[in-house]
């Protein structure tokens, strides 16, 4: 409590009186308003460092083209910690059509099973392109002929896992075939598209036609961590895509690295939302009209 004093310095008495005592209301209202927006603001603080989901951070793992080892080696690992990730198929390799039932199983565990085209159709006549066959060249493509066999594997994935909701991921990130962007006629049948742009966005400005997304070739775990935590700190959001995860493609990662990345994730458990892309897109969705 505070009372009223008096002293006296070379005998010339002095009188100290609070400042409470000479403006009582208005030193109340004063306090009370400074412990209102304290409270705002820590409770602002709290929701915007948890805006994913209630965590700080979301994390989609991908992975391209339908490998064997994605059945054999990366689905009893991501199962093995709880973790559902999202599998882009080439609905027309005989990895997917002799595999139905893997596949299946696959989606009950909460898998995502994307759209990677029918035949993963690459702009052939972009430098570095000399693997591209003439069936699959994309720039001889008309964009009928992509929308139709973009729809032909939607169908296939939905016989195989029942689901009408998914996302779709370019083929070499190749976005137009001329000057068109052949996902404008799709939009309707997907719940978002993942590029191949490296990138951290707030959900409010993700282009859904064109998903940000980290190529991991050759990466290890610590330099993978660095990247969540980049996306971390930037309160959005990481798509890591990969290909072969211990072999089984030119653009691999070593299984035992991607086995301490899941570890990490675990740990982070409480921290960061791992989901699939499907999810992470209905989450931006909702994010995007609200």
């Amino acid at each position: 409590m505070f009372t009223k004093q008096s002293f006296s310095r070379s005998g010339v008495m002095t009188t100290i009186i609070p400042i409470q005592d000479l403006f009582p209301m208005k030193f109340k209202n004063f306090l009370m308003l400074t412990l209102l927006l304290l409270v705002n603001n820590i409770s602002f603080a709290q929701k915007e460092s948890k805006n994913w989901n209630g965590k700080k951070c979301a994390v989609v793992l991908t992975y391209d083209d339908a490998l064997n080892i994605h059945l054999d080696k990366v689905i009893p690992a991501l199962n093995s910690f709880s973790f559902q990730g999202t599998f882009y198929l080439i609905a027309s390799l005989p990895v997917v059509t002799n595999r139905i039932k893997e596949w299946k199983t696959a989606s009950e565990k909460g898998h995502e099973l994307g759209n990677h085209t029918l035949n993963h159709p690459c702009d052939g006549s972009l430098p570095g392109r000399g693997f591209v066959t003439k069936e699959t060249d994309l720039s001889k493509y008309t964009v009928a002929r992509s929308v139709k066999e973009i729809r032909t594997a939607n169908q296939i994935l939905k016989d195989i896992d029942g689901k009408s909701e998914r996302t779709f991921a370019y083929p070499c990130g190749d976005l137009k075939i001329g000057d068109t962007l052949y996902y404008d006629y799709l939009k309707k049948d997907f719940v978002g598209a993942r590029g191949v742009q490296s990138g951290f966005l707030r959900a409010k400005t993700v282009d859904l036609a064109n998903v940000n997304s980290f190529v991991e070739d050759g990466t290890t775990a610590a330099q993978m961590i660095a990247q969540i935590e980049e996306a971390e700190k930037a309160e959005s959001f990481i798509v890591f895509l990969f290909h072969g995860v211990g072999g089984e493609h030119p653009m691999n990662v070593d299984l035992e690295e991607h086995q301490k990345l899941l570890l990490y994730l675990k740990n982070r458990e409480k921290d960061i939302w791992v989901t699939t892309m499907v999810d992470l897109g209905k989450y931006i969705q909702k994010q995007q009209t609200n």
